[in-house]
């Protein structure tokens, strides 16, 4: 069994479609997804929540995490969207804190918001009220998140290849290929 850290540099290096520049940020990756995918193990679910830009993403993220065929047990990943459709009426902390109070009684193992976007959306409010939210930042630095900038012009193929290395991760971890708690 190796340690998270270890594997993460072997899968990105093993992996002709991956990119340098995710190996250099490997220190930054890993103890973020790490946390979540232990939180995963541990029963919690995952509510997938974006800016406007990336709502493209959620929905490859929802199709692909649970495919058919895919040789693993199905995981608690839910698209926000779904769940509560009316994301723009929500304004005011009493809103947020409701939201949650239905999310705590739909999901009593626990939840954590997946956000992937700008800090400034009105959607990242939702995920930054959320101590455990698994956070993919563009633009801003923000404590335990992994930044990116939007304005990268290879940032749709960075979110895949991100995505790519999360779903191996998941699967090295559920099967016992690596130590979660390194």
């Amino acid at each position: 069994m190796k340690d998270l850290l270890t594997w993460t540099l072997e899968a990105i290096r093993s992996d002709d479609t991956m990119m340098s520049w995710l190996e250099e940020r490997r220190y930054e990756w890993a103890p973020i997804v790490g946390n979540a995918i232990a939180k995963i193990l541990e029963g919690q679910s995952v509510i997938l929540l974006t800016d406007t830009q990336n709502s493209w993403f959620e929905k490859y993220v929802i199709q692909h995490v649970n495919r058919p065929g895919i040789n693993r047990p199905l995981l608690p990943f839910f698209s926000f969207d779904a769940l509560y459709p009316f994301v723009e009426t929500i304004r005011s902390d009493q809103d947020i804190d409701l939201l949650f109070d239905m999310f705590s009684l739909s999901y009593p193992q626990g939840f954590f918001f997946w956000y992937i976007g700008k800090a400034d959306h009105a959607n990242a409010r939702i995920a930054l009220r959320n101590e455990e939210s698994l956070l993919w930042v563009m633009d801003e630095e923000i404590t335990n998140s992994f930044t990116m900038r939007s304005y990268d012009e290879m940032i749709d193929i960075k979110l895949l290849q991100l995505f790519r290395l999360f779903d191996k991760t998941l699967n090295a971890a559920l099967f016992a290929e690596i130590d979660m708690g390194a």
